[in-house]
């Protein structure tokens, strides 16, 4: 098993570290018929709708 060459700084080693645990952007799209922004493959919690169809009624106040 092979020995390291020479010493990483802390720097250098946490920086490669912390590529690990990096995340990703939520997908975030405009509603079709709010014109929204929402999340991807959920329903919109402004109008309702998921895929042009009405899922969850809203209450107009």
């Amino acid at each position: 098993m092979g020995n390291p060459a020479r010493k990483f700084s802390k720097g250098r080693r946490d920086s490669r570290r912390a590529q690990t645990f990096k995340l990703g952007l939520p997908g975030i799209v405009e509603c079709p018929q709010c014109h929204d922004m929402k999340l991807a493959h959920r329903v919109c919690k402004n109008c309702g709708y998921y895929k042009n169809r009405e899922v969850v009624s809203m209450e107009q106040k």
